[in-house]
């Protein structure tokens, strides 16, 4: 077999293995990615940035320009954005991971290397953040060709990557940093088949380092500057909203580390003859879940801020394997692997109905907002698919005033003020799991903190009446009308 058409069958088993997982769990979502879906919409009307139409412009994509991305195949309406996000996550995922699987091919030759691309088609997260419509699939091409293009000869092209995912994803920096700083100690040019490449020199030449480390950290500041000149802060919004919590960040980042393959990277004896780009990329990964510490974390399902990270900890892990004794190598994938497989089976099936879940809410309620002007509720996201009202974001990702309140983005203090000063004539509210509507309403048990809150507002039971709740189990969304406008929409199931 030629060099050509064996990088090509190793490029293409390395995209099957992202395709089939992400294909399987392509029915995955959250709420978010409706909330950038909207703002595409607006974009695509040629009403501007902004997520209420008649609203002012708001920072409320974290990922600024992503929006503007969507906006070509957002004309026919936020769902139709969704789809396109979908789509373009999960292509720019696979050919990247085809890219990937050609860098763990040429970390050496023997074949336990090859054991690391287990680890691709095994991660649930890999496979549904790149189909949820978020800007998280393309991060994590991102991420990947930051550590793939090196390996390929391309040090200053994987540095750009590395800053383009960082502009996407602040607390990305640490992580496109250091990986922009290891590239200089990649093996240049290409090799076809097997065998080490040549190293490259001990001490990289200043400029080079320079120009990587420009590349990973300018689009960041980019960015920054950006904000701070549009809104007038250089951080995003729903930073302001949630503000971080360490010791969250603690436990999500230990969890994230035992469920989604980096245990494939315990190996401390096998590191000593490992060369300086592979140290890198194990400096890298460990930088990035500092980095997710100190951010506090995520409250998303599937470890959504360590996935731009994981084609790293595959690359490491094959250079790991490279160098490591056979019998290590097989128990470090076995437990990298039994993590993964512990949250494709167990998480994997609910997250592939979460879509669809969705849509059926939105289809369930329409009715019940038809005619309302302004709309309350912490979940904004699919609300903004169906309805066209102005919507009031409780949890304050995309409305300053109510980010700035005390408060996490689900236990923000809301006055009832507000609601009256923004002229709210619908809320929406989920009820706790396992929990039916209560009369009055206001004894029923609501799911977060600011929902709760609102129903022990004073005068909430006279104000708001429920006019219908969803029947999607896990999703039992209440319509509260203003007493005056009950009678719209469906009576509650």
């Amino acid at each position: 077999m030629t060099g050509r058409k064996r990088a090509l069958l190793v490029a293409l088993v390395g995209a099957l293995a992202a395709l089939l997982p992400a294909l399987a769990l392509s029915g995955f979502t959250v709420d978010d990615a409706l909330i950038t879906a909207r703002y595409a919409h607006h974009l695509a009307r040629g009403l501007g940035y902004r997520f209420n139409a008649a609203g002012p412009v708001t920072d409320g994509v974290t990922p600024l320009g992503w929006a503007f991305v969507l906006a070509p195949f957002a004309s026919g309406g936020p769902l139709a954005a969704l789809a396109a996000a979908k789509a373009i996550g999960v292509l720019a995922w696979t050919l990247a991971a085809g890219a990937l699987a050609l860098a763990v091919d040429r970390t050496s030759a023997r074949p336990a290397r090859f054991a690391a691309l287990l680890l691709v088609p095994a991660s649930a997260p890999l496979g549904a953040w790149s189909a949820a419509g978020m800007e998280t699939g393309v991060v994590a091409a991102l991420g990947a060709l930051a550590v793939a293009l090196p390996a390929l000869g391309k040090a200053l092209a994987g540095a750009a990557c590395a800053g383009v995912a960082a502009a996407l994803r602040p607390e990305l920096l640490p992580f496109a940093l250091v990986v922009a700083l290891s590239t200089q100690a990649a093996p240049r040019g290409e090799r076809e088949g097997g065998g080490e490449a040549p190293p490259r020199p001990a001490r990289p030449a200043w400029g080079r380092a320079l120009a990587a480390l420009a590349l990973a950290g300018l689009p960041f500041v980019a960015v920054a500057v950006a904000r701070l000149g549009i809104f007038g802060r250089a951080a995003p919004l729903a930073a302001l909203a949630k503000a971080p919590d360490a010791a969250l960040g603690a436990r999500y980042a230990l969890a994230c580390f035992l469920l989604t393959g980096p245990a494939a990277l315990v190996a401390p004896l096998a590191w000593r003859p490992l060369p300086a780009w592979p140290r890198g990329l194990l400096a890298a990964v460990a930088v990035h879940f500092l980095a997710v510490t100190a951010a506090g974390g995520d409250w998303m399902p599937l470890s959504r801020l360590v996935v731009p990270a994981l084609p790293a900890v595959v690359l490491a892990a094959a250079h790991v394997a490279s160098v490591a004794d056979a019998r290590a190598t097989a128990l470090r994938i076995a437990l990298a692997l039994a993590g993964e497989l512990f949250v494709m089976v167990r998480v994997g099936p609910t997250a592939a109905r979460v879509g669809g879940e969705r849509l059926r809410v939105v289809e369930e309620l329409r009715g019940a907002l038809a005619g309302a002007d302004v709309v309350a509720a912490l979940d904004i996201g699919w609300l903004g698919a169906a309805t066209g009202a102005t919507l009031v974001d409780l949890a304050g990702v995309t409305d300053p005033a109510i980010a700035a309140l005390p408060g996490g983005h689900t236990t923000k203090r809301i006055p009832g003020a507000l609601l009256d000063a923004r002229e709210v004539d619908a809320l929406v509210l989920l009820l706790g799991e396992g929990q039916a509507l209560a009369s009055p309403w206001t004894a029923s048990r609501f799911a977060r903190g600011v929902e709760q809150h609102l129903a022990r507002l004073p005068g909430a039971g006279e104000a708001f009446a429920p006019v219908a709740v969803s029947g999607v189990p896990h999703l039992r969304y209440v319509v509260l009308r203003r007493t005056g406008d009950a009678g719209a929409g469906a009576a509650p199931r």
